[in-house]
């Protein structure tokens, strides 16, 4: 029988255990996978803990893990067989490694959604928070990439990481908003939240002048309290395959950096969910199976 990681409650990492499960069977439109690396993301850990059940509520036990394949599984990456929706899936190129492959999808698809709802263009000024994590640094490339100009918070510790990717660093927290304006004298146009903390939202708002051009991935409540967009990428909102075309094209061009900031072996996924939960991470945290 196929070994998976799975929690039977909501709770700290703790909860999640390795055992044995039957083989999944695809449904309509799905196709079974076997997993080489699994992504982790903020999502994981968030619907672990019960922080997520109002907006994606699960069966218990439930295997956790939405990015395993070029491209996301329906249900269960942490796994060594997992579920994948065909139409959201694509074969992976011969020059992609695994562990990019599984640090691909997520951070790229949410990306190009993200730009595309906030309509950032050439020349403009674009504010991302949490910019070395693993969304945020493949946001930083893209946006670099189509000629944007990029001011990333992160930790002092990272601000080297952000130069490399063609950022203008600043420190998060009290004091960010002065500190931004004192790098972009010319205004900030748009702004992409991918912290979920820190009141993120609220100085981006302040930073862009309205709510109209703030986007979060990371902050619901946030979102709600000062009427800006937050996008989760469900079923309306996907944009994987324009998404995988770019950075492909980027990854072929080395314009795109996908840094794995460490690998766990599957049955270490509890200690994987500290780390991500931890923060301050640059680049992609994965299972190996």
């Amino acid at each position: 029988m196929p070994k998976a990681i799975a929690f039977a409650e909501f709770g700290s990492p703790d909860v999640l255990r390795l055992q044995e499960r039957d083989v999944p069977q695809p449904g309509p439109g799905q196709v079974r996978v076997a997993v080489r690396v699994a992504g982790v993301n903020a999502l994981d850990y968030k619907i672990r803990s019960g922080l997520m059940n109002q907006v994606f509520p699960v069966d218990l036990p439930h295997v956790p893990g939405v990015e395993a394949v070029f491209g996301q599984t329906a249900t269960g990456a942490y796994a060594e067989l997992a579920l994948a929706d065909a139409a959201r899936v694509a074969i992976k190129p011969d020059t992609v490694g695994w562990e990019q492959a599984a640090a691909i999808p997520v951070a790229a698809e949410t990306t190009f959604r993200a730009l595309e709802l906030l309509g950032v263009h050439p020349g403009e000024t674009l504010l991302i928070h949490a910019a070395a994590g693993a969304v945020g640094g493949v946001a930083v490339q893209v946006a670099v990439a189509r000629g944007v100009t990029v001011i990333g918070t992160a930790s002092e510790a990272n601000h080297d990481h952000l130069r490399a990717l063609g950022a203008i660093p600043v420190t998060y927290g009290d004091g960010l908003v002065d500190r931004v304006r004192a790098v972009a004298p010319q205004g900030v146009d748009a702004a992409l939240d991918a912290a979920g903390r820190g009141g993120a939202v609220a100085a981006s708002v302040e930073l862009t002048g309205g709510k109209d051009r703030v986007v979060t991935i990371a902050d619901a409540q946030g979102a709600a309290e000062y009427g800006v967009r937050f996008t989760s990428g469900g079923a309306d909102e996907y944009r994987g395959e324009p998404a995988f075309k770019e950075a492909l094209a980027l990854l072929a061009a080395r314009r795109l950096q996908l840094p794995i900031h460490r690998a766990f072996p599957l049955a270490e996924a509890a200690e994987a969910h500290r780390v991500s939960e931890a923060g301050h991470l640059t680049g992609k945290i994965v299972l190996t199976v």
